[in-house]
């Protein structure tokens, strides 16, 4: 409970000049981005953790000796500034990972003693993180990059997916300082909006957030209001990143698109679903078996272009309901 609340000597405005006043929208834009941030990492991630065990289930229908309950997602976060804290508390509270799959590598271990003691493993080793890590969360500084670019570059396995917070380095240059091309990269603009303070809401609880409805359907990627929007690059960009997961797996282009379609039901009498053609070109389509797994996506690449999913997804409204749907529906449900 706060209990500064209609204390207008103790508010935040209060002792701030008129031209300090004049940048408090600044605090809203602060608080929203730390929101959707987490919040679409969350939804990255949740989509990724039930692909994986779908994936799982998958295989041991056909291999007797494969056990359905697989080893599960594994999420690294490396950094625990402000948004590695609030995205760790998130994936523990909103996910179903567990806490044994969520390691954290930051130069403090020390000061993630509340995230010890819930049973995530903290330590100082990049390297290390990378190695284990299906997802890596990158929240440290810009200016500490190019030491962790230097540290962990050629030591990346090939279906570990870089989620990165790094807002002043372009997702192409991260590529290249990496030299890994599976990349995921949100990039989002200011737009006028006369609503940015409801992310002040929950401005002191980030993690509370998401109990609330309203900011879920601000925060949804293909909708969103107070003051940001999303391109249809980031959700593509999250499709192709479960597409590779099922060619990491080996998946036949026919299972892989069997259980993309699972995680986004489409329900009425105007709905399609994704086929081959909606991920890569028609060339592509042609030379590919039924058995054959879809080629590796550089998802670097897909971020700066039009792609075929990218003009697939735009143009058809009831694959857009469907992906918002779900990103509700799965941010709603608290696993904890």
């Amino acid at each position: 409970m706060d209990l500064t609340v209609n204390l207008k000597t103790l508010a935040f405005e209060c002792g701030l000049d008129e031209h300090e006043k004049e940048q408090l929208h600044l605090r809203a834009r602060s608080a929203g981005l730390t929101v959707c941030g987490c919040a679409h990492g969350v939804f990255a991630c949740k989509l990724l953790h039930s692909l994986k065990g779908e994936i799982q289930r998958h295989i041991a229908k056909g291999n007797s000796l494969a056990s359905e309950e697989g080893s599960g997602l594994t999420v690294g976060i490396l950094g625990m500034g402000h948004i590695g804290k609030q995205l760790a508390l998130m994936l523990l509270e909103r996910t179903g990972i567990k806490p044994s799959h969520i390691q954290i590598s930051t130069r403090r271990p020390e000061t993630s003693v509340e995230f010890a003691q819930k049973g995530i493993e903290c330590y100082f080793d990049n390297r290390r993180l990378a190695a284990w890590a299906d997802v890596l969360f990158l929240c440290c500084l810009p200016s500490h990059i190019p030491k962790i670019c230097a540290d962990l570059a050629s030591h990346l396995p090939k279906h570990c997916l870089v989620y990165s917070y790094i807002s002043a380095i372009p997702v192409k240059r991260l590529a290249q300082l990496l030299g890994h091309n599976f990349i995921l990269k949100p990039q989002y603009q200011f737009v006028a909006s006369d609503c940015e303070d409801l992310w002040l809401t929950q401005s002191n609880l980030p993690t509370m957030a998401l109990n609330d409805p309203m900011l879920i359907e601000a925060s949804c990627p293909l909708a969103m209001s107070g003051g940001f929007s999303l391109g249809v690059e980031w959700v593509c960009a999250v499709l192709y990143a479960l597409l590779n997961i099922c060619t990491s797996a080996n998946l036949a282009s026919t299972e892989a698109l069997l259980l993309i379609n699972n995680l986004f039901p489409l329900k009425g009498p105007h709905t399609e679903e994704f086929i081959a053609q909606s991920f890569v070109n028609s060339s592509c389509t042609l030379s590919l078996a039924s058995a054959e797994p879809f080629p590796w996506i550089n998802l670097a690449d897909t971020q700066a272009k039009d792609t075929p999913l990218s003009l697939f997804v735009s143009r058809r409204k009831c694959i857009q309901d469907s992906i918002s749907t779900v990103y509700k529906s799965l941010l709603e449900s608290s696993q904890k």
